[in-house]
């Protein structure tokens, strides 16, 4: 990871995330605030990736001196955060959602797969130490609401919503590798298969791995490479759902059974 939420000074940090110590700009200066800066800082790292965002680079964007920004924001470190709030807020929270918890829960993790695609730097950023803003909490409570009341514990509800969290940023993050690597190299996932399949031939023998020889076989058929990111995330999510229904069933059983 480039970079780790949480890692700044926590008051200025929390002060930043609940804007609870905005400061006017001065007469005569441009119009800053923290919601222009971290729009800007946004942009750049939607733009360019987390490794080119600085200080300076937002000031070039708002036409401003870089100095001008520490009125409003104490370093990168609090700027992340405030940034990580500022997208969580993004995603659509319907409480209608026709379906039941399933459904409920099949859209949290739609939406945050779409956060990933939208703000790709979320990937570089270790979030184990979570942000602590409006955004943040709104979005966990919202998720937590798609499986109440449905039997399961506390730990348990916080225990699914981390579990269909991690399925969403592991496919995300396969997803995003898979493109940088068509990117670097220049070529295509079946041009690359293309220029290795004489050679891989010579060597590799079918009898001696039969199983890896014919799912092989027929999932390069299936996805056109070797694997499909798409797919995966489509047929992980539905087995966690399908599990947690299990858990959800055996919950609503259990007090017949004493």
């Amino acid at each position: 990871m480039a970079e780790y939420s949480g890692s700044g000074d926590p008051a200025r940090s929390l002060a930043l995330l609940w804007r609870t110590r905005e400061r006017p700009s001065r007469k005569g200066k441009p119009d800053l605030s923290v919601d222009r800066i971290v729009q800007a800082a946004i942009e750049l790292a939607d733009a360019d990736g987390l490794a080119a965002l600085s200080m300076r680079r937002i000031a070039e964007r708002l036409g401003v001196g870089t100095m001008s920004l520490y009125t409003h924001v104490p370093g990168k470190a609090e700027l992340i955060d405030v940034m990580l709030d500022e997208v969580y807020g993004e995603a659509a929270r319907p409480d209608d959602v026709p379906g039941g918890w399933r459904a409920r829960l099949e859209l949290v993790a739609r939406e945050n797969r779409a956060l990933f695609r939208r703000h790709p730097w979320l990937l570089q950023v270790g979030t184990s130490r979570p942000v602590l803003g409006p955004n943040a909490i709104t979005k966990y409570d919202y998720e937590l609401r798609a499986i109440d009341g449905i039997g399961l514990s506390e730990v348990e509800m916080d225990s699914i919503v981390s579990l269909v969290a991690a399925h969403v940023q592991s496919a995300a993050r396969g997803a995003m590798e898979a493109a940088q690597v068509v990117q670097h190299a220049g070529m295509a996932d079946e041009h690359w298969w293309g220029a290795r399949a004489p050679h891989l031939g010579k060597v590799f023998d079918a009898s001696r791995y039969p199983t890896a020889a014919r799912v092989g076989a027929a999932a390069g058929e299936a996805y056109g490479a070797a694997y499909d990111f798409e797919h995966g995330f489509e047929f992980g999510l539905q087995r966690i759902l399908d599990g947690i229904e299990a858990l959800v069933r055996a919950r609503a059983v259990e007090p017949d059974l004493q």
